[in-house]
């Protein structure tokens, strides 16, 4: 919506048609236009079928938000269902990896293409319990570091990371029941800042950048 309301174009994609269709009467309603993709971002072929068709409309594709992500369990390591460690890593990591394999053609055809995908601070903090989703992230940055290291002298294209920090969502609820949630900033709120690392202004690559009350942050 941050995006929509400065005149982007929006390629949604969502399991749900329900919730797209939400989403494209609010962004018709800030003036802008959306292109529904009803998939499930672990379906690889999909995410090739979605590179095909921006391509076949468009040639070309600025941003990319990789947003998708799931906290799987909190629970010791040992104790990690194998079923949830692969769901786990399938949509934080695997997804992103395919959304990479085929968008990337797209995004350096770009004037100024920006690629953006969230992490966390239990990337690096490791807390006890949080294994799947810990480990997830820190495979994350270390894929799309590596990514961006592979494009910084050859291409227009620049390639971040975001981290939004505790944020009012479902999932944060879901992790830290007893957590007032009024006392976190929403998504609407980060999602402002993420747009600042969309800009063709925005030149840094390879980076960390983490939501602050009074302006981005970059992780040292």
């Amino acid at each position: 919506m941050a995006l929509a309301k400065l005149g982007c174009h929006i390629i949604a994609t969502a399991r749900t048609q329900g919730g797209l269709e939400e989403l494209d009467d609010e962004i018709k309603a800030v003036g802008s236009t959306a292109t529904l993709v009803p998939m499930d971002i672990t379906d690889t072929a999909g995410i090739d079928r979605l590179g095909a068709a921006i391509f076949e409309r468009w040639k070309k594709l600025d941003i990319l938000i990789g947003n998708a992500g799931i906290l799987g369990k909190l629970t010791p390591v040992p104790h990690l269902d194998p079923k949830v460690w692969d769901d786990v890593m399938a949509i934080n990591v695997t997804a992103n990896y395919r959304l990479i394999r085929s968008l990337d053609p797209l995004l350096r055809a770009s004037d100024a293409g920006r690629a953006v995908f969230v992490t966390s601070g239990v990337a690096h903090s490791a807390p006890a319990y949080w294994g799947a989703y810990s480990v997830s992230k820190a495979a994350l940055e270390a894929l799309v570091k590596t990514y961006a290291a592979e494009v910084a002298n050859i291409s227009k294209l620049r390639v971040n990371l975001f981290s939004p920090g505790p944020t009012r969502t479902r999932m944060r609820a879901t992790a830290m029941p007893g957590e007032d949630p009024m006392s976190l900033p929403t998504a609407d709120d980060v999602a402002v800042q993420m747009v600042e690392m969309c800009g063709e202004e925005f030149a840094d690559n390879g980076a960390v950048y983490k939501f602050a009350p009074g302006g981005l942050f970059k992780q040292a």
